[in-house]
């Protein structure tokens, strides 16, 4: 009996220590399936965004477009574009139905907005692309809010600035509607990120965006070497020129690109030429005045002895901080004498927006704002094999419809509506978007005075 105890007291204590070890192994394991199971529901990481000190990219053009070694130096223009939302949103669970198709051509939507202030729609993009093709424009409804025409397309890329969106991006599980450079949300007026919202959405042109998927993909290379523009005038490769549209008094408005920016390879020619045009005042959307000034040999041209005015304003033109830029900008020119020249970094964008409304305003007709406006994208592009290659008269086309939408688009966000068809005055709306954003009207007929 002596021998039998300590036997049998060994054998408990093995018997314990191995039932210990097994509740310790399948503790871990639970461990790791429930790590493993709430890894799984995490939104995928978004990669690693690389800023290339490169050339300022134009603001209608976020990527890849621009093919030189220079370092940028413009600092001012912050991309606030994000690629097409490709996360579910938070929760989707508050709509008991998530959609009813009526037809091939037209479905109804529930939708709430995401935390990037676009709207979420809870329909998945592969059962959407059966419904619909990339590079149609639909018809979205979104009920009690607005109405409006949007492309169907992969990613804020494959539209301009300002351009609205309905984003089916491969692999995403949501579709959704957005705009390049600002928010969503906010422009249509969703503040509620719990509010449910209808959306009917409707074929209106099969394939009807497809030319301006590849002239925003693939068309829209530039390059900064005078050699390789053999066929474009001087003042064309600077996109320096007068402003000539009706109402518009002679040699008192022109536009550029940047006469100080010298990444670009443009600077000095559009320095000399507004000297040799006897520009009086500046008025610079794209820098703030410390950051101008720090460019390489700014105090060395002729601008810098002028009248300037750095507004610094992101290519936002829905948005409050673009539109106050404006207004600052168009009460400096009625204090300041002219003759005046508007311009940003490339004269593009922000500048193409700001010099459509001045046209506007002194009676220009549609035709001759979009002339004026796609001139710059005759301009600047397109550059294939080191050499400026002519865009169709198709792109032009397309761009030629960009600023109208555009003056279209900002006008009726402020309250301003522009009829689809029939003669449109301009002029008149123009003066009614003006004094939404607080100009009074001796302040525009002071403007207009300055102009004819």
């Amino acid at each position: 009996m002596n021998k039998t105890l300590p036997i049998l007291t060994g054998l408990i204590i093995c018997i314990q220590a191995f039932l210990a070890c097994s509740n310790s192994v399948s503790y871990y394991a639970a461990e790791n399936i429930t790590e493993t199971e709430t890894i799984s529901q995490k939104e995928p990481a978004e990669p690693d965004t690389v800023t290339q000190e490169q050339v300022a990219e134009p603001d209608t053009i976020l990527k890849d477009t621009v093919e030189c070694d220079s370092i940028a130096a413009d600092t001012t223009e912050a991309d606030t574009t994000a690629p097409a939302d490709t996360t579910s949103p938070a929760d989707t669970t508050k709509a008991d139905t998530v959609a009813i198709d009526t037809s091939d051509q037209r479905i109804v939507i529930w939708g709430m907005r995401s935390p990037s202030n676009n709207i979420y729609l809870l329909y998945p993009v592969k059962t959407f692309l059966t419904k619909f093709e990339i590079g149609d424009v639909v018809t979205v409804e979104i009920a009690g809010y607005d109405t409006l025409e949007m492309p169907i397309v992969e990613s804020t890329y494959d539209v301009p600035i300002a351009g609205f969106l309905v984003s089916a991006t491969a692999g995403s599980d949501y579709v959704s509607l957005g705009v390049n450079n600002g928010t969503f949300s906010d422009i249509i007026g969703i503040t509620d990120e719990d509010e449910l919202i209808e959306v009917v959405m409707s074929l209106k042109e099969k394939g009807g965006y497809l030319l301006g998927i590849e002239t925003m993909r693939h068309s829209l290379y530039l390059d900064t070497y005078r050699e390789n523009y053999p066929d474009l005038s001087v003042d064309d490769f600077a996109n320096f020129r007068v402003v000539r549209t009706t109402g518009m008094g002679e040699n008192k408005l022109y536009r550029s690109s940047s006469p100080i920016y010298m990444y670009l390879g443009r600077n000095y020619y559009a320095d000399s030429l507004a000297k040799e045009a006897g520009v009086a005042t500046f008025i610079n959307f794209a820098d703030q005045e410390k950051n101008a000034k720090s460019y390489m040999g700014f105090e060395s041209t002729y601008y810098s002895t002028q009248n300037t005015i750095f507004l610094g304003v992101p290519p936002e033109f829905f948005s409050s901080s673009f539109q106050d830029g404006l207004v600052k900008g168009l009460r400096y020119m009625i204090e300041h004498e002219g003759p005046y020249l508007v311009h940003c970094t490339y004269g593009m964008d922000r500048t193409g927006f700001s010099i459509a409304v001045l046209e506007a305003l002194m009676g220009a007709t549609a035709e001759e704002i979009q002339a004026d406006y796609s001139k710059t994208f005759r301009n600047f592009y397109n550059v294939v094999d080191g050499r400026h290659v002519a865009l169709s008269e198709e792109q032009i086309d397309f761009f030629k419809a960009v600023v109208l939408r555009n003056l279209k688009a900002v006008y009726h966000a402020k309250g301003v509506d522009i009829p689809n068809s029939g003669d449109v005055d301009w002029a008149n709306a123009t003066e009614q978007f003006l004094e939404k954003l607080g100009m009074t009207p001796q302040e525009i007929s002071d403007l207009k005075d300055r102009l004819k």
